[in-house]
């Protein structure tokens, strides 16, 4: 393509005056978009995906007078869209100056934090451009105007598609896209991403099943570096309790050697306790150090990412809700608290630093206990391989289905025959079967078989013409006010005493074991509890010491990439390869691991057994993450209850479980019919056989059915409780398990507790890689090192914090006097 590019004199020019030259990608980018062909890039972060982009919309379609809306950026979060407009503003007041008297593109951004005077104008005159994110698209589509707003519409670009494609807001998008290209038939679509593993499927999932399209990648070598800060002293037996507090002092040597630094953790409550840390040890830094993470009010977050811009924060401890591509120049380093989980995770957070063409980004990572410190290194040998996790489409999630229902019966109305052939234009959706669609249209028209004498359940109806609207404003208002297939934990908003500032969300369980004078950690502050009224917490400062809230789904599973590469990493160690730093810190864990049992490696399964003052213990170390370690633990625990009865105590973390048995197990003369692998039909039944997988159901059900519009959390002027959502959808739950076992919803729940929960597919693999390694049973005499972690985190569960610290260290001083004998 490259060939045939003609570079605009405007855009070449504003390059010019920027001391820029345009790499061969974009030019690549904007000969396609010239060229009316849709695509898919790829390039390193902070490379200048969004000039590509951006300018070749423009080079393509400034010869067109811009009458309405004509190109759509979505991205996937509220940050993201406010940095991403103000580049662009920047890039289009660069070209157009120099064309005056050319059509002028004007530019909006809509979110859920865009005023009701800002959106009336915007739909009395639409902007040229139009940033916005996946919700607000809906809310759009919706509109009983919706196809006059979209009807000069030429391009859609969807930004950071990789955050998008692997979850149920990017299946709202491919929705969303389906409907505008049926309008829009040549409507330009292009995709950013800068970690993704499979790339053709991401442009699958992005331009359809049967979409055409160009894969542009960007061969640039941005320099990347990758160390980690080794421990001073590293640990013989890892445990994950003490969440890298050791390393602290460490970590603020190198935050004071540097402008400005992220410090990444995989948790809120990991965020919150990081940065009491640093100000214990650094309290001159209280106005320097700062926190983000999701549940903070956006003006908390807003003021810490203006701080960053301005380069007046020292360092800023944050969560994934800074992953994405918000431009912060000023930050010269990235600290990974703990483990990334994933390779393509530490690559999008190492690019927060040196976030621009021809900047080195630097990742530091900072273990919390020693098997990180092979992590680190195996997650360095997966990035110079380029073995990158894969993320693929979620299949029919059938409650998205039935909000875009609702949506589009908003939005103008449909017939089903033409919306069927619509929504399989997605991958989502290229395989719905009949039988669904059909569900969806009586679940969305009456709910289904049990609930059509409620009149709140007939949402859209079909009219004398044939085509299905919602008719009702009030269903219309609910409906428009809980778009979205974001569901998050029934959150209490933190307030100060009496109508002060709003600080953000804590979940409502937290919050319903405190009293009025207990004390807790929230944005960065300790606070006092006033009282609790109408879901608000209202606090003030406090004084001393006080709980740090935890927040519901905050533990990742270690990716299969990083976790394969971990054991191969494993077995150089058996070999007594130890080349890099982070295994020569390692060496002594992994040497007494040997001595007194093995290291697990890509042909053997490593089983330890033990027989202690508590019972019969089987390790097991099928490093397959913890989702499938749980499942795979229930599943061998249920199993061996089969061959003789007992009750067990399980253990898991993302290297391994443990079983514990109170009578006598043989399980070194069990274990190969304990983890006999079968079909995957028949592992699944198993599973389901081994858990309270109703209970589990459950509670995956009350998502599924907020998205669904089953049960609403917001109706006009209040919001419903948690106790009022999971009561609401338990009864929906034991409605349709008694009366309607078929209903899709409830099938939808069973399948994603399978699928992504207990990760079936994921354990099913395990079990038939584990049944290919040779069995090493190692018969130990004390606890190994590997074994620690899961003992550890057995007594956590069971033990109050005082007790649970006290138990560690007498086990520490036992196993470490052990070791030096």
């Amino acid at each position: 393509m490259l060939e045939r590019v003609t570079i605009d004199g405007a855009v070449a020019a504003w390059f010019r005056e920027k001391g820029w030259t345009p790499f061969d990608f974009q030019k690549d980018v904007w000969a396609r978009m010239a060229a009316g062909e849709s695509g898919l890039l790829h390039a390193t972060t902070g490379t200048g995906k969004t000039l590509a982009v951006a300018l070749g919309a423009w080079q393509a379609l400034r010869s067109e007078s811009p009458r309405g809306l004509m190109v759509l950026w979505v991205t996937p979060m509220r940050a993201l869209a406010a940095d991403t407009t103000r580049a662009l503003t920047e890039a289009l007041a660069g070209v157009q100056g120099r064309e005056k008297s050319a059509p002028q593109w004007s530019l909006g951004l809509r979110t859920g934090d865009t005023s009701s005077s800002q959106r009336a104008s915007q739909s009395r005159k639409p902007p040229t451009l139009l940033v916005t994110t996946p919700e607000s698209l809906s809310l759009l589509l919706s509109r009983e105007n919706a196809r006059d707003f979209f009807a000069d519409l030429r391009c859609v670009v969807v930004d950071e598609w990789h955050e998008l494609i692997g979850n149920k807001r990017g299946v709202q998008t491919q929705l969303a896209l389906a409907r505008l290209r049926r309008w829009r038939p040549e409507l330009l679509t292009w995709g950013m991403s800068a970690t993704l593993g499979d790339l053709h499927a991401a442009k699958r999932a992005l331009l359809g099943p049967r979409g055409e399209g160009a894969l542009v990648e960007a061969r640039l070598k941005k320099k990347l570096a990758i160390d980690t800060l080794i421990p001073a002293t590293p640990e013989r037996f890892p445990w994950a309790g003490h969440l890298g507090a050791k390393m602290a002092e460490q970590a603020i040597a190198e935050i004071d050697a540097h402008n400005s630094t992220l410090l990444f953790t995989n948790t809120r409550s990991q965020a919150e306790l990081w940065r009491q840390r640093l100000l214990r040890l650094r309290p001159d830094w209280a106005d320097l150090v700062a926190i983000h993470h999701g549940s903070l009010a956006q003006e908390e977050r807003d003021a810490v990412e203006r701080g960053l811009k301005e380069g007046a924060l020292k360092a800023v401890v944050c969560t994934s809700s800074l992953d994405l591509g918000v431009d912060f120049l000023p930050v010269e380093r990235v600290l990974q608290i703990g483990s990334p989980k994933g390779v393509a995770r530490l690559l999008q957070r190492a690019g927060r630093s040196g976030h621009a063409p021809g900047r080195a980004s630097r990742v530091t990572l900072v273990p919390s206990h020693s098997l990180e410190l092979v992590e680190s290194a195996a997650v360095q040998s997966a990035i110079r391989k380029g073995h990158i996790e894969s993320r693929a489409s979620p299949v029919a999630p059938l409650d998205v289905l039935a909000q875009h229902l609702v949506t589009i019966g908003l939005g103008g109305g449909f017939t089903p025959d033409a919306l069927l052939a619509e929504v399989r234009e997605t991958v989502a959706y290229e395989n719905l079967s009949g039988e669904s669609w059909g569900w969806c249209l009586d679940f969305v028209r009456q709910g289904g078989p049990t609930l059509r004498a409620y009149p709140d359940f007939r949402r859209v109806t079909p009219g004398p013409d044939g085509v299905w609207r919602v008719a009702d404003k009030r269903l219309a208002l609910r409906h428009r006010l809980n778009i979205g297939a974001i569901v998050s934990d029934a959150s209490v908003m933190v307030q100060y005493f009496p109508r002060g500032r709003k600080l953000g969300t804590v979940e409502e369980s937290f919050v319903a074991r405190m009293k009025p004078g207990d004390k807790f950690w929230f944005a960065g502050r300790l606070l006092e509890l006033v009282n609790v009224r109408d879901l608000t917490a209202f606090v003030k400062k406090g004084a001393g010491s006080g709980a740090t809230p935890r927040w519901m789904g905050g533990r990742m599973p270690l990716s299969t990439t990083l976790a394969d590469e971990m054991v191969e990493t494993l077995a150089r160690a058996a070999e007594g390869n130890f080349s890099s730093l982070e295994m020569q810190a390692a060496k002594p864990f992994l040497q007494l691991q040997q001595r007194w049992s093995a290291l697990p490696t890509p042909r053997t399964l490593l089983a330890e057994t033990l027989k202690s003052r508590e019972g019969w213990h089987l390790f097991l170390y099928p490093f397959a993450g913890r989702n499938a370690h749980l499942g795979l633990a229930s599943l061998i625990a249920w199993r061996a209850a089969q061959m003789a009865p007992g009750t067990f105590s399980i253990a898991v973390n993302d290297y391994g479980f443990e079983l514990l048995s109170g009578a006598p197990r043989d399980w070194a003369s069990d274990l190969p019919r304990l983890i006999e692998a079968h079909s995957l039909d028949a592992t699944r039944d198993e599973v389901i056989e081994s858990l309270n997988a109703a209970e589990l159901a459950r509670r995956r059900f009350r998502d599924i059915a907020q998205i669904a519009g089953l049960v609403v959390n917001l109706y006009p002027g209040e919001r419903k409780s948690a106790r009022q959502l999971q009561a609401s959808s338990s009864l929906f739950y034991d409605v349709f398990r008694k009366y309607d076992p078929e209903n899709g919803l409830l099938k939808q729940a069973e399948r994603e507790l399978l699928e992504d929960e207990l990760d079936v597919k994921r354990l099913h693999a395990a079990l038939t890689r584990m049944n290919k390694r040779r069995l090493a049973h190692m018969q130990l005499k004390r606890c190994s090192p590997l074994a620690f972690p899961l003992i550890a985190e057995r007594f956590r569960e069971s033990l109050s914090n005082e007790s649970f610290n006290a138990r560690i260290e007498r086990m520490l001083a036992q196993l470490n006097a052990a070791a030096d004998a």
